[in-house]
């Protein structure tokens, strides 16, 4: 397989133009995903990872519970602000439209509201942590 390297550096560019940690590009059987962390300060490094679309990070099922699912790609936050009260804990009984967790995406705070009646059995995600769109974020039994 060869490496597009203009491809590589035209999706590094879009991790600064944007202020990105991460960037993924997919096209028939190619993967590339380019990422940039901070390892201390002001030091950074850029990973590049290349691989067939086959495979893909499957996260196992549960056999019970409705999971909900984040709606848009962002940060996820447990509070409304640091030392608040948590919206969601594993055994809190809530209501469908209830907020359960904050995404924050662009600045904005949006409001995760709960597809289901029930007690949360599971939360997913930690606090702070980045979450793709789909991607579960608690479980209610």
């Amino acid at each position: 397989m060869k490496i597009d390297k203009k491809l590589i550096k035209e999706l590094n560019d879009y991790l600064n133009e944007f202020n990105l940690t991460e960037i993924e590009y997919t096209n028939k059987d190619t993967k590339i995903k380019v990422s940039k962390s901070n390892i201390s300060n002001s030091n950074k490094v850029l990973s590049v990872a290349t691989s067939p679309s086959t495979s893909i990070k499957e996260i196992p099922k549960n056999e019970t519970g409705t999971e909900v699912k984040s709606p848009i790609i962002g940060t996820a936050y447990h509070s409304p602000e640091p030392g608040a009260k948590k919206f969601s804990e594993v055994g809190k009984k809530i209501k469908k439209g209830e907020t359960i967790m904050i995404v924050e995406a662009m600045k904005t705070m949006n409001h995760v509201p709960s597809t289901v009646d029930g007690i949360i059995k599971e939360i997913c995600v930690e606090d702070g942590q980045p979450v793709e769109y789909g991607q579960t974020i608690i479980i209610v039994e």
